[in-house]
């Protein structure tokens, strides 16, 4: 009987991922890897199987409970296994559910922690999620659920919404009619972390324009206090969208 070591990848960069994830990777025989993970990470693994059983919203994708099944059987045919998933796998990573088939199953598991989205978008604008005064809280929310229904609220200073770039138009109505004003400032930004993220900033009551720029990529939208201008008190832009195409990062990555 192995091990399960769930090991979170980070967001886009494979360069993202934490130290500890990449020295389990470098003892893994099997890697079950979900669809964002970058592909450069197989070279911490060169010798291990590595199977895709990525999700994607809307799209075709492994089913859970394929997933749980094929994580028991791995785990009883070798000794390190590891599931690879995106972000942090604790943040809207279905972690829950892969956790109980292996301890239904006797299988012992270890979690290594990660980057999630979120702070990757606001590395990535130098926006800080949290400011003094007026940004003390901050929710995290799945803008997709399995009926795809979209529930925006206004429960903190700053919302994020995960897997929001199909719905940035529904979006934008319903934090309207949760309460936000239409001024205020909104941040999306799409495949955070890689050498071709893209940020654009915009009103609330415009967030719809922002849906042809990012489509088709994973996208991170930011409302309130952590999506604000630096030094603003309300950074309520009156202005046209600002789009910014961040340049490529410097190459290589480090290893373990």
């Amino acid at each position: 009987m192995g091990t399960v070591i769930f090991v979170s990848a980070g967001p886009g960069a494979a360069d993202l991922i934490t130290l500890r994830g990449a020295r389990a990777l470098a003892r893994a025989d099997v890697v079950l890897a979900d669809a964002l993970a970058d592909p450069q990470l197989r070279e911490l693994a060169p010798d291990a199987r590595w199977i895709a059983v990525g999700k994607r919203g809307f799209e075709h994708s492994a089913k859970q409970t394929e997933i749980n099944a094929l994580l028991v059987r791995m785990a009883r045919e070798h000794a390190v296994v590891v599931r690879l998933k995106g972000g942090d796998a604790s943040v809207f990573g279905r972690l829950e559910e892969e956790l109980l088939a292996l301890q239904q199953a006797g299988i012992a598991s270890e979690v290594v922690p990660g980057v999630t989205a979120a702070l990757a978008a606001a590395a990535q604008a130098q926006r800080p999620l949290t400011r003094r005064g007026r940004g003390r809280s901050v929710s995290l929310t799945t803008a997709m659920t399995e009926a795809h229904e979209l529930q925006a609220a206004r429960s903190a200073d700053t919302e994020v919404f995960y897997m929001a770039g199909r719905q940035l138009a529904a979006l934008g109505r319903q934090l309207l009619g949760a309460g936000w004003p239409a001024d205020t400032p909104t941040l999306v930004v799409s495949r955070a972390g890689c050498a071709d993220a893209i940020t654009s900033e915009h009103r609330v009551a415009e967030l719809a324009a922002a849906a042809l720029l990012h489509r088709g990529r994973p996208t991170v939208v930011t409302v309130g206090a952590g999506a604000a201008a630096l030094g603003s008190c309300r950074a309520a832009s009156t202005a046209s969208p600002k789009i910014e195409v961040l340049p490529t990062p410097a190459p290589g990555l480090a290893r373990a």
